[in-house]
């Protein structure tokens, strides 16, 4: 890919320079139009200008999209399981163990090198290390993930996200027993302040819900199916631990040890979007993976043997 400009003459009165190429590019984020500026690449008149500068009738407004930046990334040949492709996106199945993107001390073998092995085109708007990424699942957490191949739909998805239009379910093994079995979890969360590695419910943090419902009762532990409002980070391994009921697995959040699992019992099992090119709406399903699902077949025939 090249070098983009386009050039518009304005025709609207008078409105930001941010929000009048935001209406003319609908395939671009305001955030990315807004780095574009800054970085000179949105001229009025001929002139570099500001994103609060305003766009009167009769200006010319031009744009320049620089080609993209070569991914300084390593494919890598690691199974990916896709579950939906189309022209626009992918959902995957990201299997536990799997980093999504690459970060400080871990350069490689994440989800993106897997990608690119399978599609060397992807969304550029996460940026060089994080290309097609929309949402992300914590490293031991397995599911369906949202990957964008180009940037209108990213733009799509990420706005559905942020209206709230993306649906997920996930299955959750927890201790004990949830009383009430089903509800909704309210509360604030942020970064721990007593361990970075952490998030935690804290005042000043990003309002956050998840409604939670009882799948089935064992013995010590529970299957709950959880649904998440709001998307932050640990969401729902931080919310049910706040009303007594953990992960099984999840070393970050309970002390409690268990031979069940090797990582905490969480799944994104479905996801319900609408496509970006058609507005079609689709629904994603996700088997359990095979250690989970061997997990909880050992917890139902325990469960078996018991009443009988």
């Amino acid at each position: 890919m090249t070098t983009e400009t386009r050039r518009f003459t304005a025709n609207k009165a008078a409105i930001r320079l941010d929000r009048y190429l935001a209406s003319c590019c609908p395939d671009l984020t305001r955030s990315r139009l807004a780095k574009l500026i800054q970085d000179g690449m949105g001229t009025l008149n001929g002139l570099p200008a500001k994103p609060s500068q305003a766009v009167h009738p009769g200006d010319l407004v031009a744009l320049t999209i620089p080609a993209p930046v070569p991914l300084d990334l390593e494919p890598e040949d690691i199974p990916i399981n896709i579950l939906y492709e189309d022209d626009d996106l992918m959902v995957v199945d990201k299997p536990w163990g799997l980093t999504v993107h690459p970060a400080p001390g871990h350069p490689s073998h994440t989800l993106v090198n897997a990608l690119l092995a399978l599609r060397p085109y992807l969304s550029g708007i996460g940026g060089v290390q994080r290309p097609g990424i929309v949402h992300r699942l914590d490293k031991d957490t397995s599911g369906l993930m949202l990957v964008a191949k180009n940037d209108a739909a990213h733009n799509s998805l990420a706005t559905q996200l942020q209206k709230r239009l993306i649906h997920k379910r996930y299955l959750a093994l927890v201790w004990g027993i949830p009383k009430p079995a089903s509800g909704v979890i309210e509360g604030a969360i942020a970064r721990d302040p007593r361990s970075r590695k952490r998030m935690a419910i804290v005042p000043d943090g990003r309002d956050s819900t998840t409604n939670y419902a009882t799948l089935e009762e064992f013995n010590e532990v529970s299957l709950v199916e959880a649904r998440p409002v709001t998307g932050r980070t640990h969401q729902i391994r931080v919310h049910m631990t706040s009303i007594g009921h953990p992960l099984v697995g999840d070393a970050l959040y309970s002390n409690r040890k268990t031979k069940l699992v090797e990582r905490q019992f969480l799944h994104a099992e479905t996801l319900e979007f609408s496509l970006p090119s058609t507005g079609k709406s689709m629904e994603v399903t996700a088997p359990l993976p095979p250690d989970l699902q061997e997990a909880l077949d050992t917890l139902q025939k325990l469960n078996g043997d018991t009443h009988r």
